[in-house]
């Protein structure tokens, strides 16, 4: 399983589709940045590239990443490739995760390295891989990089910090590495020891304050849901002294099984129960929102303050956990469920990774970033996510519910649909691509309805900060046929309690 969120301010992104094709010999790719859309240059096409669905192909490949920066001088100014463009051409190209770090790495040789430090998860249906990259400055057309396949019973999690630390040189079943890697920081001065002892991270991109709290605290609350974290605490809050604090691992060994469910409720966390928790503070608002306003630090009267920074945030612009088996026919092994928005507002559609398009509300081609369109599920989600964040406790329970109720649809039927598929497979592989194309596309529009749905319930059920009530998911209504009389739930207690002792007795009624 590979899971990521794509967190970026003001970014509105489609599921991307590339479907399988020919090319002829001379044909050229053109590279244009993900982030900024900004014409980066050509590249030679591949003689045959391969069906990709978001971040998913028909081989069951899948790659996600975090941006660590690291370095600034590193950057190659003048490279035609950004980290976003070799995720999506070595998806293409690629059969394998280790085939993909081929082509991401001889890519980035080859054309130049034009982003800041990049952590990548590169999977397949039998392996994954942790891969960090730098360029190695501008107009080098050179890049250092360490890949590390993280072990079949581990978790690992990266969150724009630097993961990798020393590796195992002599491994080369399990690591992998590029020839500049170490003697580039060596004649850069950045590390002088014996080469065993050589830190990746340490010599290109060490964790200040922030890549510790709103970096590696994402990696800690992660880990926490299958090991005990405890010892880790001091470094993942990072105020005192790397030294003085323990190293979290590059993965962990957990306590019980996972489950694609599991890894989509840890895409939701907000250090809930944690020293790190989102509840003990004005910032949550009157109805405790686990969300803090950006940017992630802040200025008073000359003294800088921060905000936490959890896995779910509000600028996701989607999220997705991708499923690899290795047992089942490709077409029907992998698959991304996906979402257009933060984790803990979206539900996931499952879309398999050999379909022929992606559902239709994941790409509406009315919409961009600065354009609404009632057919994207970006839009569509975002809308009813917008109304919930200011006011949390009162108006998630019902998102929740809706969110729950489909996705536990969604795990119920998967079983048989797969089934069915595995039918029509054994007809042609094209009957079953056909049959799961249609049926993820169903779920994508029978998500984007319901979420049109809720949108109108919500603005109708708490219109001015009431609530109306319903009754077997029905709105009340009077004997006189107008609508119930609404309730009034005022401040949440533990609102009610801070007001009052904050404000001491400014608001206190008087005795009579």
């Amino acid at each position: 399983m590979c899971s990521y969120s794509a967190d970026s301010y003001g970014a509105y992104m489609k599921m991307a589709h590339y479907p399988a094709a020919k090319h002829a010999k001379g044909e050229m790719r053109k590279i244009f940045d993900w982030d900024t859309n900004r014409y980066w240059g050509e590249i030679p096409e591949a003689p045959e590239t391969y069906n990709v669905l978001g971040n998913i192909n028909e081989y069951q490949v899948s790659i996600a990443e975090t941006t660590f920066g690291g370095r600034e001088e590193m950057a190659d100014s003048t490279g035609i490739m950004d980290y976003g463009s070799l995720i999506y051409v070595a998806l293409q190209r690629s059969k394998t995760a280790r085939e993909a770090i081929n082509v991401m790495t001889t890519l980035a040789e080859t054309y130049g390295y034009n982003s800041e430090g990049e952590t990548f998860t590169i999977c397949d249906p039998n392996e994954a891989w942790i891969m960090e990259m730098m360029g190695q400055g501008a107009g080098s057309k050179k890049v250092v990089w360490v890949a590390v396949r993280i072990p079949d019973d581990a978790v690992c999690a990266h969150a724009n910090q630097s993961r990798i630390r020393t590796f195992d040189q002599k491994d080369k079943q399990n690591v992998m590495f590029s020839k500049e890697c170490i003697t580039y920081a060596r004649k850069m001065g950045w590390f002088s020891g014996k080469d065993a002892d050589f830190s990746f991270r340490d010599a290109y991109a060490a964790p200040d304050f922030g890549g510790r709290r709103y970096c590696d605290a994402r990696v800690w609350a992660l880990f926490n849901y299958w090991t005990d974290m405890t010892p880790y605490v001091d470094y993942a809050a990072g105020i005192k002294p790397l030294e003085q604090c323990e190293e979290m691992p590059l993965w962990i060994i957990p306590s019980r099984k996972v489950s694609v469910r599991d890894v989509q409720n840890c895409m939701r966390d907000h250090y809930e129960g944690t020293p790190f928790a989102l509840d003990d503070d004005m910032g949550e608002g009157i109805w405790q929102m686990p969300y803090r306003p950006t940017p992630l630090s802040f200025s008073v009267d000359g003294k800088k303050y921060f905000n936490e920074r959890p896995v779910s945030t509000q600028q996701s612009a989607f999220t997705f956990v991708s499923q690899l088996r290795a047992w089942l026919p490709r077409q029907i092994g992998g698959i991304i469920w996906f979402g257009n928005d933060d984790a803990n507002m979206i539900a996931f559609v499952p879309v398999y990774c050999g379909n022929k398009m992606p559902p239709a509300c994941f790409n509406d081609p009315k919409a961009d970033d600065i354009t609404f369109s009632e057919g994207s599920a970006f839009w569509v989600c975002n809308w009813v996510s917008n109304m919930v964040y200011p006011r949390y406790s009162q108006m998630f329970p019902t998102l929740k519910e809706v969110r729950d109720r489909l996705e536990n649809q969604y795990a119920e039927r998967q079983a048989s649909v797969e089934e069915e598929a595995m039918k029509r497979y054994s007809n042609s592989e094209a009957e079953a691509v056909d049959y799961l194309t249609n049926y993820s596309n169903s779920l994508g529009e029978q998500m984007l309805g319901t979420w049109k749905e809720l949108a109108y319930r919500l603005i109708v059920k708490f219109n001015d900060m009431a609530e109306k009530p319903e009754k077997d998911g029905k709105f009340e209504r009077s004997k006189y046929g107008l609508g119930a009389t609404v309730k009034r739930p005022g401040y949440p207690e533990r609102t009610a309690k801070r007001l009052s002792t904050s404000t001491g007795n400014k608001f206190e009624v008087p005795a009579q």
